[in-house]
């Protein structure tokens, strides 16, 4: 559920410490320098980085394009390819039958399945499109307050880790406990 849904899920959080100013070209070079990068055509399975909130698939951060007032809107783009268990099978089938044709035996060693799998996992993912999860962001910085539209722990876990790279600022989740 993003900003501009009709029902939306949030976490807010409390970000400790300051960055350098000026702060609009601080904020503007470490969302560049963490932009997301595209991971098809790629081995990697997941991938987390920044991406512009009006165009989530093509990351610009031009200008002060995610300036929207005394607020910062962006949005946080997590890329996983995820190669379904049953075409993993059914190609390491087909590998496993390709070798033992091959090699005239009847049956291979664990290590040489395990070798197989690992081969046909690499090249499934290099062939499989990447699947884009994206989490929208308002941060207010005068009052030292993010909020992230999601609140699934996985995106979570990796804002606050992109974050303290990003910008070495840490994030407090405000619950019913961190606000008592």
């Amino acid at each position: 559920m993003g900003l501009l849904s009709h029902s939306v899920s949030l976490t807010r959080y409390k970000v400790e410490g300051t960055l350098e100013k000026p702060i609009l070209e601080t904020v503007a070079d470490c969302l560049k320098a963490r932009a997301i990068p595209e991971i098809d055509g790629d081995v990697s399975e997941k991938t987390v980085g920044w991406t512009s909130f009006e165009t989530p698939f093509q990351p610009a951060f031009e200008g002060s394009s995610f300036e929207m007032g005394p607020y910062f809107v962006f949005s946080l783009r997590i890329d996983k390819k995820i190669i379904p268990s049953k075409v993993l099978k059914k190609h390491c089938a087909m590998e496993e039958a390709k070798r033992l044709a091959e090699s005239g035996r009847h049956y291979l060693s664990r290590n040489e399945k395990n070798g197989i799998k690992e081969h046909v996992a690499n090249l499934l993912s290099l062939r499989i499109p990447a699947t884009p999860h994206i989490y929208d962001l308002v941060w207010s910085y005068e009052e030292g307050l993010l909020w992230c539209f999601s609140t699934l722990k996985a995106a979570n876990e990796d804002l606050e880790a992109i974050v303290i790279i990003s910008f070495r600022l840490p994030l407090i989740r405000l619950c019913v406990f961190t606000t008592a």
